[in-house]
């Protein structure tokens, strides 16, 4: 058992969750919570630590003793304090593992046939982030690019919102979006930002081919310049004072719409 948070492993495991840089160097992030350590893919899972309180119920140390084994790795049992001091959350779940990401090109998530892509610019609220994964998942979408000016999509709030959805949906990050941009308009994909211009409501709009849909800043919305890239404006029709939505009830509503009308017409 670990009892110092002097432990090397311990003093790395608090780090990744700390600090973005440390998850870029060592291209991994830590996950929190059996159900994201028992869905972690395990040829990307590099190690697994269970709370002393954890392991004492036999079932769930099983579990994920199993998982580690699985992996390739041992759960190594952390006393409660030395947990507790590595968790990110207020009432840990007892189990976390670290995990390797899976880095994506943007310029892979344009390949294909039917595309429906998320492009995200400035995005700062994680609990946004994870849940536009989450959904986009649900929707069926092919992949989320965001610039790196946006919430870091590995963060553990970002984590835990994803619900596990960070492990299956295709997650680029881009130094600049403009040139993505202009890399779908030139094979065919139609760009749509929510626009206060769009004349058209987003469900009178045809998604049925290549789709990006363009969501912005939570304050400020799309940037100018990359507002002006698309292809076609829209708009989420508003009653009452409401003047815009969260922006991950604004995805929402967008891919939902795309997959009912893909839905509908097979």
């Amino acid at each position: 058992m670990i009892t110092s948070t002097a432990n090397p492993r311990v003093k790395n495991l608090i780090q990744l969750q700390k600090k973005s840089k440390v998850r870029r160097e060592q291209q991994c992030f830590a996950v929190e919570g059996i159900k994201m350590v028992l869905e972690a893919p395990a040829e990307r899972l590099k190690a697994v630590y269970m709370s002393e309180s954890f392991a004492k119920d036999e079932k769930q140390r099983t579990a994920v003793a199993a998982k580690a084994k699985s992996a390739g790795c041992i759960a190594e049992i952390l006393s409660d304090k030395v947990f507790k001091e590595a968790s990110d959350t207020m009432t840990p779940q007892g189990v976390m593992a670290v995990v390797s990401m899976k880095t994506w090109d943007w310029k892979d998530l344009l390949r294909g046939e039917r595309r429906l892509i998320l492009l995200l610019e400035s995005l700062q609220d994680p609990g946004n982030l994870g849940t536009i994964l989450r959904t986009g998942e649900g929707a069926g979408i092919d992949g989320v690019i965001l610039n790196r000016t946006s919430v870091d999509p590995y963060m553990p709030k970002v984590i835990r919102s994803t619900m596990g959805s960070i492990y299956r949906v295709p997650t680029a990050v881009a130094e600049d979006l403009e040139p993505v941009v202009s890399s779908l308009r030139d094979s065919g994909c139609r760009v749509f930002a929510a626009h206060l211009k769009g004349r058209k409501s987003y469900y009178e709009q045809d998604y049925l081919k290549d789709t990006c849909f363009m969501i912005g800043n939570e304050a400020n919305g799309l940037s100018d310049s990359l507002a002006q890239m698309a292809t076609d404006y829209i708009r989420i029709p508003m009653s009452g004072q409401v003047e815009s939505l969260n922006a991950g009830v604004a995805a929402a509503l967008l891919m939902y719409e795309a997959k009912r009308q893909r839905v509908t017409e097979n």
